[in-house]
């Protein structure tokens, strides 16, 4: 089958081929096992042309759902975002540019990602920020990584309420720099055990890692864990999910965290089946030598008029690859600038009292859920805007008929925390209404 859409003819396959020294397509992929290799064509329809192409998708599209109401966050939250950012970000200017190498050419975005910055410092309570990152999981391992090049040493205690997929990629980036993650168990109340913590801790152990709200959405006691790192002279870590958290509770920096990073999705970026989302990170002035990425500063020019520039640029792209703090070489300044013009939009208060509506929010639905013969709140410690609920009866058979009713029931934990069985972590935002959280509420308590 001819690939019709690739500009290349036969004769530059040929010379390609050659070029690299095989005769073939099949002999230039003979290393892929014979078991990994499609032996029969793809199951598709016949070409088609564009109007029939169309009509079919459209076909295809209604078998989704989209009647469905979402009490899911684990890391991926479902809230309102303002028409303006989509407007404001979709303009020519700011959807078109790359990446601000030429900084005269570049004003207008190094100011965005400059305000940006600004933003993150003062949420976390840090004094630097860098431009943005992937992800929460990837700003997780470029934050260890971090903390491996300020302080030397071979093991990292992680709490094993940090977010599962952060843990997961957390793994698979320091597999190859011999550096030991070690868990550190959860308490009953669902907050991270230090006594436990302080039997894992010695001479070569470079930082604690939690996560607050955790991925039970359990507020954890920062001020308890900052002191323990302080005692233990080791460095202090805060990962961030949920970052409208940040309007309502005080910032890790106040708590001596030496880096605040995690994931700024809830930030005016809408859930899209799983991104692009935005990472970020930010830190104590002493450790930005070692900050992943690129840092936008503010300067002025020959004549004296503010400008822009990237001030600092440790990444591959832009120093030599030895001597590089990381190998991000992508640009979400596009997710950063939605970011920018949302916490703008809603300024501090705005901010304030979205945090507190979802604070209500869930609250409000946690009491509901507590007077439910057959379903219980697994976590009695504080919580934001997402909590864990125990069932008696099978979670499968509640999740399906709960679904029939139009409701995505959260997220199992099983899968995750085995211990959980029969768990689910339900989450309350601002699009969630008292009479949609009354339903809800109503309909667990009959199939519970």
């Amino acid at each position: 089958m001819k690939n019709i859409y690739f500009p290349s003819s036969e004769k530059d396959k040929k010379e390609m081929l050659s070029e690299i020294g095989v005769s073939s397509e099949e002999e230039l992929l003979s290393s892929i096992p014979e078991e990994f290799k499609l032996k029969n064509p793809l199951k598709l329809p016949a070409p088609m042309d564009e109007l029939s192409l169309f009509k079919y998708f459209k076909e295809i599209s209604k078998k989704n759902r989209t009647d469905l109401t979402p009490f899911i966050g684990a890391g991926a939250y479902p809230h309102y975002i303002p028409s303006v950012v989509d407007y404001l970000s979709s303009r020519g200017e700011f959807l078109t540019p790359y990446t601000p190498y030429q900084p005269e050419l570049s004003q207008g975005t190094l100011q965005i990602i400059f305000e940006y910055q600004t933003l993150i410092s003062n949420l976390t309570g840090m004094e630097v920020s860098n431009a943005s990152l992937y992800d929460g999981a990837t700003a997780t391992a470029e934050s260890a990584l971090m903390a491996w090049r300020i302080k030397k040493g071979d093991k990292i205690l992680v709490s094993s309420t940090l977010h599962p997929f952060w843990r997961d990629t957390l793994k698979t980036y320091l597999k190859n720099f011999s550096i030991e993650i070690l868990e550190v168990p959860y308490r009953e109340d669902g907050r991270t055990d230090l006594d436990k913590a302080e039997n894992l801790v010695d001479e070569k152990t470079i930082a604690i890692i939690v996560q607050s709200p955790n991925f039970f959405g359990v507020i954890e006691n920062l001020k308890e864990v900052g002191e323990f790192a302080k005692v233990k002279n080791i460095l202090f870590l805060v990962g961030i999910s949920e970052a409208i958290s940040l309007g309502l509770l005080r910032p890790p920096g106040e708590f001596g965290a030496d880096i605040v990073f995690g994931e700024a999705q809830s930030f005016g970026l809408p859930l899209s089946f799983g991104g692009p989302y935005l990472g970020f990170i930010s830190s104590k002035m002493e450790f930005v030598r070692q900050m992943p990425g690129r840092i936008a500063g503010e300067t002025v020019d020959r004549n004296g008029k503010r400008g822009f520039v990237l001030t600092l640029s440790t990444r591959e792209q832009h120093i030599r690859r030895e001597k590089a703090t990381s190998n991000i070489c992508t640009n979400q300044a596009w997710c950063a600038l939605r970011a920018t013009i949302y916490l703008e939009t809603l300024g501090r208060k705005g901010l304030m009292e979205l945090a507190k509506l979802n604070f209500s929010k869930a609250s409000y639905a946690r009491k509901k859920i507590e007077k439910i013969r057959g379903a219980k709140i697994r976590f009695n410690s504080p919580t934001f805007n997402e909590f864990v609920v125990e069932f008696e009866k099978p979670l499968e058979q509640i999740y399906e008929n709960l679904e029939r009713e139009g409701f995505i029931a959260g997220l199992s934990l099983s899968k995750y925390y085995k211990e959980l069985k029969n768990s689910a972590l339900l989450c309350f935002t601002e699009i969630h209404s008292r009479e949609i959280i009354d339903g809800f509420v109503e309909k667990i308590g009959e199939l519970a």
